[in-house]
């Protein structure tokens, strides 16, 4: 559901563009837009630690398992991550619109993404700088840190397991979650790191493509 959100957030206004070689955007439609993407890509982000932690409960404590991720308990790790995106979406969106805009601004990018509308205000943005660089660390970095300490408890796990057909059983539980994983933390971190050394915007617009579009 959340990966069907995301796309459709950016996907069918991209088309539009591309068919009517109009690429205006409101606004009202820009901060609407920024809203959804952050609020999806967030509980994306947030959802897939979700899933690495059922992964690291299911292989290296099966016995706990029933109870460690009863239906409660996914219940309320779903709520927690939603709660969150929602707060940090409001959060961001409120201190967007304490800037003012010149008319007729260009984006360099084929959606309104937060540091791109940030670089095309006409005030000070010092502020909302250091809080896009936090949240990043906040709910970027953390949750990456946690699927990689259950990744190296499930390898580690895995590797104790005597039969050949054991580990792959083990591994194959989780082939579809690192791929995806790989594919959003990469093309993500891709997409910011470069853009922090380069100006060269068709390279982080592909990038985003891979992580906005392609991976969901």
């Amino acid at each position: 559901l959340v990966d069907l959100c995301l796309v459709t957030t950016l996907v069918p206004k991209m088309l539009v563009n591309m068919l009517t070689h109009n690429k205006a955007i409101s606004y009202a439609g820009c901060f609407a837009q920024m809203y959804f993407f952050m609020n999806f890509a967030c509980s994306d982000n947030l959802l897939l630690t979700v899933m690495a932690y059922d992964r690291f409960v299911a292989i290296c404590h099966p016995l706990h398992y029933v109870t460690q991720m009863s239906p409660r308990i996914c219940s309320l790790l779903i709520l927690i991550s939603w709660t969150i995106s929602i707060l940090y979406s409001i959060f961001q969106i409120v201190m967007m619109m304490r800037l003012s805009f010149c008319t007729k601004r260009e984006i360099s990018h084929f959606f309104c993404e937060l540091s791109e509308v940030i670089r095309i205000s006409c005030s000070d943005t010092l502020i909302n700088n250091i809080v896009v660089y936090f949240a990043t660390g906040l709910l970027g970095v953390l949750p990456l840190t946690g699927i990689l300490f259950s990744y190296t408890q499930i390898c580690s796990s895995i590797l104790r397991v005597p039969s050949t057909g054991g580990k792959y059983k083990a591994f194959s539980t989780c082939g579809s979650h690192l791929c995806v994983v790989s594919l959003f933390y990469g093309t993500v971190l891709g997409v910011y790191l470069s853009s922090s050394v380069t100006q060269s915007s068709w390279k982080s617009s592909i990038a985003s493509v891979m992580y906005a579009v392609v991976t969901p």
